[in-house]
């Protein structure tokens, strides 16, 4: 498998079915990463919605130079529909299972329709953290585009995967 398209995630995480599937693009290429974390599934899930406040990932890059907050932000836990995370707006989730966006207007006109699930899974004495982004194919440019944010963001999600590991375990 291209290492763009996968990282950390197991065979049988890539097969699994995820809630972005139905609001994927058709002809959506699925990007996978995940991560083992050595903490509850509630504890990885509350440190997921701070990603409401910040991207955890290269700060300088993504965050204007501001620190992603290293303690969680009270009340971040409320979801609601709508509710925008990053590039995405929050379609569905699931307290302790999931989030899952589909891309605000501004992020589809740079990188073409995204959907992305960010699942929480048991996995005996830790938690998995599995992502699955489906990235559509728009415009005369699509498949470059698509082939470049799949190399970007292999390196910037397991950033912030280890990021959110390392504070989950805190």
């Amino acid at each position: 498998m291209d290492p763009a398209r996968n990282w950390g995630a197991t065979a049988a995480e890539r097969a699994a079915p995820y809630p972005c599937d139905s609001h994927g693009a058709p002809g959506a290429v699925a990007y996978f990463r995940a991560v083992g974390i050595a903490a509850s599934p509630p504890t990885v899930f509350r440190w997921l919605c701070q990603l409401k406040v910040a991207p955890y990932s290269y700060d300088l890059l993504d965050n204007r130079g501001r620190r992603s907050p290293r303690e969680l932000t009270p009340g971040v836990q409320r979801l609601e529909r709508g509710q925008p995370f990053l590039v995405f707006s929050l379609a569905d989730f699931a307290a302790d299972d999931h989030l899952t966006g589909v891309s605000l207007p501004a992020a589809t006109r740079v990188f073409g329709p995204l959907a992305i699930t960010y699942a929480v899974r048991a996995a005996g004495p830790t938690t998995r953290l599995v992502v699955k982004m489906l990235v559509g194919r728009s415009g005369p440019i699509g498949g470059l585009r698509r082939l470049l944010l799949g190399w970007g963001d292999v390196v910037m999600m397991r950033k912030q995967l280890l990021t959110l590991k390392e504070l989950a375990e805190g």
